[in-house]
């Protein structure tokens, strides 16, 4: 049964052993902590290393935390709630900008992976099937249509914003965040929203209960690589410099179990992937949960190494108007010895 905890329900679980230094051998009696966004197989590392006992492994009882959205994960992350967080490479950024140096650990994947474009069924129904037109249209009272992702300055977000502003529709419409994976599938189902923006398995429950249909996805490779150009580290695993500095073995402990997880992933059926996840995601059903399993396979990025190429790449989306964030260092945004070293010691 996973260890989860939702935010302020953070405990401290203990247990015996011996310490182990920076990069040496087991560690034990030591706890940390680590912190996801929402409900869905994106965040898949951190519940693989907590299910396998990968965490144990390393002699850490880790607690895995749900944050709610991208923004509430950086922020309980930031407080020190948590050690580690997962989310998009932008909130590393975002604390660089704000005076707490953080640094990424490894790359999750090279695509983004929720960023799916729904609109609701009725809409459909009524021709109303491309974001073009759903921009054009308005809702009963007059207004712009409203297009929801999770949270406003998220990953979802940023990349939905970015490619809307490709299709020439981003300051046409009305944009919200409508939470976790709950109320993101019941703010679509009750039409408070006229557009989801959400990963492969939320869009696909909407789908499968007649909410909404998908009419764009620039997470797929061709769309992808058509706009952004290629390779760009997304969601990645953080945390705050200070962790680093204080704590190494703890750093060290967390990667290896998060490197092993990446392996797992890889390395088996999407089967036998959710069948490790399904105590984490729950709110959506088996079917949609395959689909974006499959999706996270081919976007995964095989060494979770953040090369200069693919950093750059990335920067003409992070440093916008619309997320006010000023340049950052690759050599301040990723620490790679942490991967290098767990690589090291646990080929793939």
């Amino acid at each position: 049964m996973a260890f989860l905890i939702k935010r302020r329900e953070i405990v401290t679980v203990l247990s015996a052993g011996a310490a182990m230094t920076a990069f040496g051998a087991r560690a034990e009696g030591k706890t940390g902590s680590c912190v996801y966004p929402v409900a869905t197989p994106t965040y898949e590392p951190q519940f693989i290393a907590q299910q396998q006992g990968y965490f144990k492994d390393e002699g850490f009882e880790f607690k895995v935390i749900q944050g709610g959205s991208g923004v509430k994960t950086r922020e309980i992350m930031a407080s020190r709630q948590a050690d580690f967080a997962i989310a998009d490479i932008l909130h590393v950024l975002q604390l660089n900008n704000h005076g707490r140096p953080t640094r990424a650990l490894n790359a999750v994947d090279q695509r983004a992976p929720g960023v799916r474009f729904a609109i609701r069924q009725d809409l459909i129904d009524q021709g109303i099937d491309t974001l073009q037109k759903l921009a054009a249209w308005k809702r009963p009272d007059g207004k712009k249509a409203i297009f929801g992702v999770s949270s406003i300055g998220g990953t979802s977000h940023l990349w939905s914003y970015y490619f809307a502003d490709k299709l020439g529709i981003a300051d046409k419409v009305t944009w919200v965040g409508v939470g976790n994976t709950d109320t993101m599938l019941g703010s679509f189902k009750s039409k408070q929203i006229d557009m989801l923006s959400a990963s492969q398995a939320i869009i696909a429950e909407a789908e499968k209960n007649h909410w909404g249909k998908m009419v764009y996805a620039p997470s797929e490779a061709k769309t992808w690589n058509e706009v952004i150009g290629g390779p760009v580290p997304v969601n990645t695993n953080f945390c705050l410099q200070q962790t680093i500095e204080k704590e190494p073995e703890k750093v060290q402990a967390f990667m290896n179990a998060i490197w092993r997880a990446a392996l797992f992933a890889r390395d088996k059926t999407p089967e036998q992937t959710l069948e490790c996840i399904r105590p984490f995601v729950g709110s959506t059903s088996d079917a949609p949960n395959l689909l974006e399993i499959k999706e996270l396979k081919a976007v995964q990025d095989p060494n979770g190494v953040i090369t200069p190429e693919s950093f750059a790449r990335g920067e003409k989306v992070w440093y916008s108007d619309l997320t006010g964030i000023k340049p950052v260092k690759l050599a301040d945004a990723f620490d790679g010895k942490f991967l290098k070293a767990a690589q090291a010691k646990y080929p793939g």
